[in-house]
């Protein structure tokens, strides 16, 4: 139950969502968190195209999500949180500690990302601190996110190496992007340059490992 901002009330648990694709993981979280007398996880999924409808059925304040899942990412998932829940805080808990993920996880309105290494008390602190509607990240990976600078690809150009990354050649990325084979193979040369790689497969290994995608 929730007062008229959002918060909590006095005196019982938060109401936490657990959303990750790997069981185990999933459960230790749950088990770790139930330790804490006030933090109660009301629901587990393991796909990210369902953290909407638990959110809503379970009258969630905090989703705790991880990044990479099937049906849709933790950092899309946060998106649809916030505009369909705006009232749920949202916790990015992750074993990709990239800078690039931590800027389109906070553009789109998480309010906390963490890494899994971080001990469990630090996810349980962040959860109640979110809550009082406080932003936290990772120190260490804000340092980097800073000194790394901003994604360089525009968003058209993520969307031709998204098609790329799926074998697709240029005639089909043209197909499915509306666009000519001209302007793809325009938006290829742009991201090979701007990523510094020397063909489209390692601007497409570049732009996962710094999260850009």
């Amino acid at each position: 139950m929730r007062d008229e901002t959002g918060a909590g009330v006095p005196g019982q648990a938060i109401r936490v969502l657990l959303a990750e694709d790997q069981g185990m993981v999933r459960e230790a979280l749950a088990a770790l968190l139930g330790l804490e007398g006030d933090i109660q996880v009301v629901a587990q999924v393991s796909r990210g195209d369902e953290v909407v409808d638990a959110v809503l059925a379970h009258d969630v304040q905090v989703a705790v999500l991880d990044i990479e899942m099937p049906g849709m990412t933790g950092i899309e998932a946060a998106a649809e949180v916030k505009r369909r829940c705006p009232g749920t805080k949202v916790v990015i808990a992750t074993t990709f500690g990239r800078p690039g993920y931590l800027r389109r996880a906070m553009e789109l309105g998480a309010d906390a990302f963490l890494v899994k290494d971080a001990p469990a008390a630090e996810l349980a602190e962040a959860v109640r601190r979110v809550l009082r509607g406080e932003r936290v990240i990772d120190p260490t990976l804000a340092a980097a996110a800073l000194a790394e600078g901003a994604n360089p690809l525009t968003g058209r150009e993520l969307d031709v190496l998204a098609v790329a990354s799926d074998g697709a050649v240029n005639a089909e990325i043209a197909s499915r992007l509306h666009l000519s084979e001209g302007t793809v193979r325009n938006y290829l040369s742009m991201a090979i340059q701007k990523t510094g790689a020397r063909n489209r497969a390692e601007a497409i290994r570049v732009a996962k490992e710094k999260g850009w995608m």
